[in-house]
């Protein structure tokens, strides 16, 4: 393979969830390197905060709480973003090298499926908890025959393929190439018909901007306005839970977090044609990008904040875990204000009293 910048040129422009652009690689600026120091931090913070809030989701979910309908959308997102951001130390370790790929192609491509799967499950996850809660309130009669745990955990398992499906380009195109002292991760779309390529690229973007946001958000907009309309109509009748607010807060968060990703990947179909939008993509898609994985930490925080449920129960194991440890400690201090009496065993029994009932 022919190790120039004009042969990566014909593989693809695009960052796709990652970087690895050649003149990112080669120009060195301020205005670069403050864009990938602040997205370093975003990784950073979204890495600690993500393990220890949606590893604290799937405990409440799954061994503290009531198994619901509810309950298994939760968790199912909650795992789509805890496996996510484990995921997140490669990303990482792969700018603070200065975009130097060190895990070999199979990494690359398993950690760009893994990051497009999160946002497709993501978002179809939150589609259906929009659709439910619509259902659960508005069409009570037919709700109380057909929604159940079992079904929610079928519909999981239906979105999990589809998100598979979906991301499974990742795991064709994704590959890596040594650029002169660097190895680069890359969508590899290269083909001798040039228009092959782009239109691999195009296909690609049209379907992740469609599936992974167009329909899902015109689907929870819809579902919204007709609730809202409903909620009016009803005059007081129909009320949203606070389980509905914290839905309502993940579904904004999730499209304020994505959308200038989803942007700047339909402003980058130009760039086969023309370059007038390089600088602004340049700078744009590392910000974009490192907002759309800050995402995930942000899930469980609402859960936390909005939800009086998770929050009763995570104030309970806390005074649990208190009270446990405040016992262990008292124990431990009698033990040892024991052993410090004289004539006292371990046990607290005075060893004279021993001695004689060996008699």
């Amino acid at each position: 393979m022919d190790d120039t910048g004009e042969d990566y040129g014909n593989y693809t422009y695009e960052y796709d969830l990652e970087y690895g652009d050649l003149e990112d690689l080669k120009v060195e600026h301020r205005q670069k390197e403050t864009m990938h120091i602040i997205s370093v931090v975003v990784y950073i913070i979204s890495f600690m905060l993500g393990l220890i809030g949606n590893g604290t989701v799937i405990w409440v979910t799954a061994f503290k709480s009531k198994r619901t309908i509810n309950s298994v959308w939760l968790l199912n997102l909650a795992i789509a973003d805890f496996v996510f951001v484990l995921f997140l130390p490669f990303y990482i370790d792969y700018i603070l090298r200065d975009f130097h790929w060190d895990f070999g192609m199979v990494m690359c491509k398993i950690n760009s499926f893994v990051s497009v799967m999160n946002m497709y499950a993501s978002v179809l996850f939150l589609t259906v908890l929009s659709i439910d809660r619509y259902v659960s309130l508005v069409h009570l009669n037919w709700s109380q025959k057909h929604r159940t745990v079992r079904r929610a955990w079928v519909v999981c398992g239906c979105i999990w393929v589809l998100a598979a499906a979906l991301s499974c380009p990742a795991l064709i195109f994704r590959d890596t190439m040594r650029l002169h002292d660097k190895v680069v991760c890359f969508n590899n779309f290269h083909d001798k018909n040039a228009q092959t390529a782009i239109m691999r690229h195009v296909i690609i973007v049209v379907i992740r901007t469609t599936v992974g946001f167009l329909l899902p958000f015109t689907a929870i907009c819809v579902t919204g306005i007709l609730l809202t309309i409903r909620v009016k109509q009803s005059g007081g009748l129909v009320r949203f839970s606070s389980f509905s607010k914290t839905v309502s807060a993940v579904i904004l968060a999730f499209f304020i977090c994505w959308a200038p990703f989803h942007t700047f990947s339909l402003m980058e179909l130009s760039v086969h044609s023309s370059m007038s939008l390089h600088n602004i993509l340049k700078a744009g898609f590392p910000l974009a990008t490192s907002l759309g994985f800050f995402n995930s930490c942000i899930n469980p925080l609402l859960y936390m904040l909005l939800g009086k449920k998770v929050r009763h129960i995570l104030k309970r194991a806390c005074l649990n875990i208190t009270k446990s440890s405040l016992r262990e400690l008292s124990q431990s201090v009698s033990a040892t204000e024991m052993e410090s009496v004289p004539g006292v065993h371990q046990d607290g029994v005075p060893e004279n009293s021993v001695e004689s009932s060996t008699l």
